[in-house]
């Protein structure tokens, strides 16, 4: 979907592009949208989110965790076969649990 999500951001609602998020987190009943920009909450559930967005820019790589793939900078994987994603333009690192490494064996 190239519509904009709209999410919000303490009192102020933001038109948010798709292709401009780096990934979504959720946390119970929000879900997280992180830009270079900054975060914004959605009230929309990650499988809800899942359905709607492209399957080929967008990849889950955790249960609670979407991650546009257009945002990544590389995937390190430890001893124990489990990963942790670096994105493009965010400083921290996500976790990429071991049920969705095998996206990734060809990277």
């Amino acid at each position: 979907c190239a519509l904009p999500i709209s999410a919000s951001s303490g009192k102020e609602t933001r038109l948010i592009l798709v292709e401009d998020v780096a990934y979504f987190q959720s946390d119970h009943k929000y879900t997280t949208v992180m830009t270079a920009q900054g975060e914004s909450l959605l009230r929309t559930p990650l499988h809800e989110l899942m359905a709607k967005l492209d399957p080929n820019h967008f990849k889950q790589i955790h249960r609670s965790t979407i991650v546009n793939m257009r945002m990544v900078a590389a995937i390190v994987r430890d001893d124990s076969g489990r990963g942790t994603m670096r994105l493009k333009n965010r400083p921290e690192t996500l976790p990429v649990s071991l049920t969705f490494m095998p996206l990734f064996k060809n990277m």
